[in-house]
């Protein structure tokens, strides 16, 4: 076989080579990046926090402008620090209020819509109509104060139940073993409330009303922040979480 037999076969051998790389890279899409990225917190600065507020109209509704930025500070270091999984929606229980007024607040803060506005109780031992005694301690029947991280759900003893996970040392973090979660009750409603008062305690969970449940836990779950708030003097001293430049989980 001559030198020039050997190098045609040769030449065509590297030009369908080239021409199917060549094919390849300039037919195969590009992957989206926006598929792979994880979900990011809508960031949101303290005029920002104002005019969410002004503009959802929290006021009206009864929720504190206190509440609503303390729920937004802690709610921006505790994504900060990979905590949250979920960060678009905020949800926030303003204990300042009494418990026969809609004290849930849960906030889609991506679209900007309140979801839901609803009833919860607290603990036996926290107070009457009014919750104003908290407490991290087992079997003390009292709600708990500060920032939790929504777990999975389960059906217990009150039917499909949401697990809290409590992120203020001292303050919260005995949620998972009190078996504070979020259930439904049927003492949570509205007729109960203006026979009484005020309506039904738990043992320390904040229940809602029965006819919503299944909607707000499968709207909060796996991931989203919840906020407890008080003018508590005690939590205002000891949390961690609303102090600036703070780095505790």
């Amino acid at each position: 076989m001559t030198v020039k037999q050997t190098i045609k076969p040769l030449i065509f051998v590297i030009t369908i080579c080239s021409f199917a790389f060549l094919f390849t890279n300039l037919t195969t899409p590009e992957k989206s990046t926006a598929a792979i990225q994880p979900a990011t917190a809508v960031k949101v600065d303290s005029s920002q926090r104002e005019s969410l507020y002004d503009n959802m109209r929290l006021d009206t509704l009864g929720l504190s402008r206190e509440a609503f930025d303390n729920a937004m500070i802690g709610y921006e270091h505790l994504e900060e620090s990979g905590r949250i999984k979920n960060p678009d929606v905020l949800s926030i229980i303003d204990f300042s209020l009494p418990s026969t007024k809609k004290r849930l607040f849960v906030i889609d803060l991506k679209n900007k819509l309140l979801l839901f506005n609803t009833l919860v109780s607290h603990g036996r031992n926290s107070g009457k109509d009014i919750a104003n005694a908290f407490s991290n301690q087992m079997n003390s029947f009292k709600s708990s104060l500060g920032f939790y991280i929504t777990g999975d759900t389960y059906n217990g003893e009150h039917g499909l139940s949401l697990r809290l996970e409590g992120e203020e040392a001292g303050i919260n973090d005995n949620a998972l073993s009190r078996g504070i979660v979020m259930h439904s009750a049927n003492y949570v409603n509205e007729n109960l409330g203006k026979a009484q008062g005020y309506i039904g305690r738990s043992l320390g969970c904040p229940a809602i009303p029965e006819n919503i449940h299944r909607k707000v836990i499968g709207s909060i779950r796996n991931g989203t922040c919840l906020f407890l708030y008080s003018p508590d003097k005690y939590y205002s001293a000891h949390t961690r979480i609303l102090v600036k430049g703070s780095t505790a989980s």
